[in-house]
């Protein structure tokens, strides 16, 4: 018990450092935009001022648009995650263990997958109109990619000897994948995951832009409509925010599953 709490003290000093780092930067990154905004070389009604874009935020918040924008994505964002995310690592399974999944649908999603999917919202608003369907089909497929690529490639990395290791063990096949397979790709899953999450963020921006009146997404439409670059700004920093937060949160989920893959290194 006592060998394990320098590693605590170890992972604690790391996360704050971490944190450390991160405030530090964007403390830096707000130094540099002022510097910048004060030499006057630049329009101020286009690149406000830190204050001016705080000043912002705040009567979002007074107003009570930020609460409602900020769950209206999210909530659109996890749903869209979700789709995606499990359709994306049962896709993979099936891929990468059947005959048929190798064989039949593994060439359509290679097609499939270099498509933007930002060039797939007009067919998704012809399908399913303005409505939040449309939306949630939008984000699902785009985190669908990079979740069903870096999960097939996992799941098609297990070394040879562990397979051959399983059946010599008398395990079945599903028993294998279960307990050896899905283990093994791991790391590639939650990579996966953190990169769809990532994209669901970025896709809300757009999915919001038409047919809602609520959304971090539209709240920057809107901004960029009536040239309120102070507004447009602090939302796309919340934005940034939140997906930062999502991805700790997926990163912390995950680490039970990959802790093995971190002390290998």
């Amino acid at each position: 018990m006592d060998l394990e709490r320098p590693h605590r003290w170890t992972r604690a000093l790391g996360h704050l450092g971490t944190l450390g780092w991160t405030i530090a930067g964007l403390v830096l990154a707000a130094a540099v935009w002022s510097i910048v905004v004060a030499s006057g070389r630049l329009p101020r009604q286009l690149f406000p001022s830190v204050p001016e874009i705080l000043a912002a935020g705040l009567r979002l918040w007074t107003d009570g648009l930020l609460v409602d924008d900020v769950t209206a994505s999210l909530r659109r964002a996890a749903v869209g995650f979700a789709i995606g995310a499990v359709s994306g690592i049962v896709l993979a399974v099936i891929t990468a263990s059947t005959a048929p999944g190798r064989n039949l649908l593994q060439p359509v999603l290679r097609v499939f997958s270099p498509i933007p999917t930002i060039g797939l919202v007009p067919l998704a608003i012809l399908w399913f109109g303005l409505g939040e369907n449309s939306k949630t089909l939008v984000i699902a497929l785009g985190v669908f990619v990079p979740v069903w690529i870096s999960s097939h490639a996992g799941l098609n990395s297990t070394p040879t000897d562990y397979l051959m290791a399983a059946r010599c063990l008398g395990a079945r096949r599903w028993q294998t994948l279960r307990e050896v397979v899905l283990p093994e790709a791991a790391p590639d899953i939650a990579a996966g995951l953190r990169v769809g999450a990532a994209m669901s963020f970025v896709l809300i921006v757009v999915a919001e832009m038409t047919g809602t009146t609520s959304g971090i997404g539209y709240r920057i439409s809107q901004a960029q409509l009536f040239s309120q670059a102070d507004r447009l700004i602090f939302c796309l920093v919340v934005l940034g925010l939140l997906g930062a937060l999502c991805d700790l949160l997926i990163n912390a989920v995950t680490t039970p599953f990959t802790r093995w893959a971190r002390e290998e290194r």
